[in-house]
Order: structure tokens, then C-alpha cells, then sequence
């Protein structure tokens, strides 16, 4: 069982220039969004919520027809698809692949998928070199680290922090200028894909109908991977398909904006099969790995399932109060945030990170801004009940416990609450200080923790109850 990062929490907490740039790229992200999905540019976003989350439950729901139609689309234009069980399968075959084909340079495009599975580590192992073209994920591969949020993956690192890793990776001198640092990796990477024997990308989505592999991005790196070798594999989870072409309007026009606020990303690309005859670029051979590595664990529970409806937009990361204080790396999976928080215990099993569904403010700001409507705090409170069944109640439930049934009996008692409350507020009016300087057994661990990382608001001079006596006559 492993238990809650609290030495590297703290440390999240204490280093101010990462706080810094958490706080400034999430709320970026979130200003661009909040205009992108604005009734005046968007009218019908309700809408194409509500209708993003039917495509998807239907999808699922019958996916098992989906996916077959998905493969016969494929082989009709002279493709292939794998089924892999988990990382291992999905390794086996691309190295196997690489062998028969005398393959020794991979390049690949980003892929929560493929870090999911440790690929590239997999394939490094095996002799078989794997270069990230995204930018973010270059910086990290060199820096050896894994991302930090699932859309921009070096959110973290500031110029400087690119500076010093292309200065000790790559051997150059020290440049600090975005620009020019963007210029320096387009040299390093324009080799690799003229090099490379293989390209590897993720799918943003499958569609059955057509047996297309959907790939968006901003860079273009995704398309020279997936062009400029003679072998394309596509590796996906097999929760990425969607019924037909037309859906693809749906979900294109609510993924960009709730990335990064961009009515559509720079570039969309729809990639069906090898290279035709005539044709001048493309790959020699066309693969498509779907993968489970879990994921139909997710689909017995009907209604658990939602949590594979995610396209993988990274909205509810930047809007969440815990993610923008401990950042990516505190989690303890390639998935960070909300959705980390629910997949997670679900891929991996509830006992192997019991502390994750209690990993949330339960806000509910997260399922407001999801593109497709999954009900991410619902989702932690069924995670929550799982964790309670299945770990032994200690001293601190038995508290909490006790603490909820006073809580309750108050509630149902007006006066008393009302004093209660007035109490409360005229403690806090003069500080909290004194709560860190009661001695046990009255300053209680729970709540002295929850104030150490906390500043108690001052309270208002008039509570609900006593403005709603005191409200107009209407």
C-alpha cells in the first residue's frame, strides 16, 4: 500500500517559484477556456456537452460492436490492429516489429497511453532508442522526468529551468529565449525524423466507421511522426472510439477549448491506412494497437464507466484547489488531478493508493468544467465508500465518525446551530492563532493539520440567518 507523498507535498508547498508557475500556467489555461466556451462565442456548449456525454456512453456501452467495426475498417485500407493486454504486450510487439524490420530509432509523438505503460523505458531496455518530438515531452525525457499535466507537460519548468537541461543534455550554450530554445530542439528533432524507422503516436480518436485514428496537436510533430517513417503505430486505449465521423464535430469543437481556449488546434489530422499508390508521403505499414491495461476492469461497473468518457483535456486539472497546489508529480500515476484521482484507484486497485479519492476538496468545479460531463465528485465519493469497506476503521475514522454524528445533531437543532455558528465566528474574528496553541487533547491532528495549510477566512458580520430576517419585503 503506499501512502500519501507528504515529504514531497511539502516540499511543492514550500518551493515558491513552482507555485508561482503552477498558479500562472493553470490560470492561463483557465481565463483562455472560460472565454473560449463564453455564451457569446459558444451558445450551444451546454449542448454539445450533454451531447459529447451521450456519444460516449453509447460508444461504451457497445463497445465490443464498435471495436470490430473499427478493425474491419482498418484492414479495408490496409492496416493492421493489435490487441494488447497491458505495457508488456504492447513492448513486445513493437520490439518484436522493430527486429523484423531492422528498426533501431523510434520517434513518437505525445501519448498519456504510452506513459501509462512505461513504453519507452520498455523499449530502451530492449536496444531500441525512442525520441519524444513534443516539446514538452523532449524537455522532460531529457530532464527524466514524467509530466506534470496531461496537456502541457513541462507546465512546471520555467525558461530557465530549459535552459539549464538543453545546456547539460544537449550540449549547448546556455539560451534562455523561448523562441530560441524552440529553435535549438527543432534542429535536434528534424534529424530524429529523418532518421527514424518508426513512428509511434497516440489517438485522440478512433472512429469506427471509417477506421480513421484522429490526431490533435499544436506543433505538427505528431504529423511528421506519423508521415515521415515507413512504419505508423497508433497506440490507443481501447475507450477512444467513437461511432462515426460526424461525432468528431462534436468533440473538436469542445476539446480545444477546453485544453487551451482554441476554438480548434493548429492541426487535425485524419490518418486511415499505409500510403496509397500516388501518393508522395505517408508510412510503408499502418498499425493500430488498442490497448486495455484495465479499462474493461472500468466497463463492468455501469456506473463507473463514466470515467473512461475523459478525452484527456486537462480542464479539470488546471480549475482544481489541490492539483494547483501540489502539482502533477504528487500523484501517483502518469494521470494527475481529478481524473487522476478517479482512474487511478480503478486501473491499479483502491488499496494501492487509498488516500487518492480523499484527494479533492469535492468543489465541484471539475465536473463543471468537463467537456463530457463525467461526474468526477460523485465518482470520488464511491471511491471513498470503497476505501471505508475495504481498510480497517482506526482511532482518526472513529473521530471523524463522531464528529459527523454531532454534526448531524446539530444540524437538526436550529437554535442551537445558530449559537453554534455565532460561536464559531467570533472565534475566528479573532484569529485562528490560538487553535495551533491549545494543548492536546483539545488541539485534535486532523484539524491542526487542516489549518497549517489553510488561512481561515474572516467571517462576515452577519450570518445567512441573520441577513435573510432582516431581507426586503418582496
Amino acid at each position: 500500500m503506499t501512502s500519501l507523498p507528504e515529504a514531497n507535498i511539502e516540499r511543492t508547498l514550500a518551493d515558491a517559484n513552482l507555485q508561482l508557475a503552477i498558479y500562472a500556467s493553470t490560470g492561463r489555461l483557465m481565463d483562455k477556456r472560460k472565454t473560449a466556451v463564453s455564451a457569446e462565442l459558444l451558445p450551444d456548449y451546454q449542448e454539445l456537452r450533454t451531447q459529447a456525454n451521450a456519444v460516449k456512453k453509447h460508444a461504451l456501452d457497445n463497445l465490443d460492436f464498435y471495436l470490430e467495426q473499427f478493425e474491419t475498417n482498418v484492414q479495408n485500407v490496409g492496416g493492421h490492429v493489435v490487441y494488447c493486454r497491458d505495457g508488456t504486450e504492447v513492448a513486445d510487439f513493437v520490439l518484436k516489429l522493430a527486429k523484423e524490420r531492422g528498426a533501431g530509432l523510434l520517434v513518437k509523438s505525445k501519448s498519456m497511453t504510452t506513459e501509462e505503460i512505461d513504453l519507452n523505458e520498455r523499449l530502451e531496455h530492449h536496444g531500441l532508442h525512442a525520441v519524444e518530438t513534443d516539446l514538452g515531452e523532449y524537455i522532460l525525457q531529457l530532464a527524466e522526468e514524467r509530466p506534470y499535466h496531461i496537456v502541457a507537460p513541462a507546465l512546471h519548468k520555467t525558461r530557465y529551468d530549459v535552459a539549464d537541461i538543453f545546456t547539460s543534455k544537449l550540449g549547448v550554450e546556455r539560451e534562455i529565449v523561448p523562441e530560441n530554445q524552440t529553435r535549438i530542439a527543432r534542429e535536434v528533432l528534424r534529424e530524429k525524423f529523418l532518421a527514424a524507422d518508426i513512428g509511434l503516436t497516440g489517438a485522440n480518436f478512433l472512429v469506427a466507421d471509417s477506421g480513421a485514428v484522429v490526431l490533435v496537436e499544436n506543433e505538427g510533430n505528431a504529423r511528421l511522426t506519423s508521415s515521415a517513417p515507413k512504419i505508423h503505430i497508433a497506440v490507443a486505449g481501447i475507450e477512444k472510439i467513437i461511432p462515426r465521423a460526424q461525432d468528431l464535430a462534436v468533440f473538436l469543437k469542445l476539446l480545444g477549448r477546453s485544453a487551451t481556449g482554441q476554438h480548434l488546434t493548429v492541426y487535425t489530422s485524419f490518418l486511415s491506412g499505409p500510403r496509397r499508390n500516388g501518393e508522395i508521403d505517408g508510412p510503408d505499414e499502418f498499425y493500430v494497437v488498442l490497448l486495455d491495461n484495465g479499462r474493461t476492469r472500468l466497463l463492468a461497473d455501469n456506473e463507473k464507466r463514466q470515467s473512461l468518457y475523459c478525452i484527456r483535456c486537462g480542464a479539470c486539472l488546471n480549475i482544481c484547489p489541490v492539483y494547483r497546489k501540489i502539482g502533477g508529480h504528487n500523484y501517483p500515476w502518469v494521470y494527475s488531478g481529478p481524473i487522476g484521482a478517479i482512474i487511478t484507484p480503478q486501473y491499479q486497485g483502491i488499496g494501492k493508493n487509498p488516500w487518492l479519492p480523499y484527494a479533492s476538496s469535492l468543489c465541484g468545479a471539475c465536473a463543471e468544467v468537463c467537456p463530457v460531463k463525467i461526474d468526477i465528485p460523485k465518482l470520488l465519493l464511491d471511491l471513498r465508500s470503497e476505501v471505508t469497506a475495504t481498510h480497517p476503521k482506526d482511532q482518526k475514522s472513529r473521530i471523524e465518525r463522531m464528529s459527523f454524528r454531532v454534526w448531524s445533531w446539530l444540524m437538526t437543532k436550529p437554535k442551537l446551530f445558530e449559537m453554534a455558528g455565532m460561536a464559531a465566528s467570533t472565534a475566528l474574528a479573532n484569529g485562528c492563532g490560538w487553535l495551533r496553541n491549545v494543548p492536546a487533547p483539545l488541539n485534535i491532528g486532523p484539524l491542526r493539520a487542516w489549518i497549517s495549510q489553510r488561512d481561515l477566512p474572516v467571517p462576515p458580520p452577519k450570518s445567512f440567518r441573520q441577513l435573510w430576517r432582516t431581507r426586503p419585503n418582496k
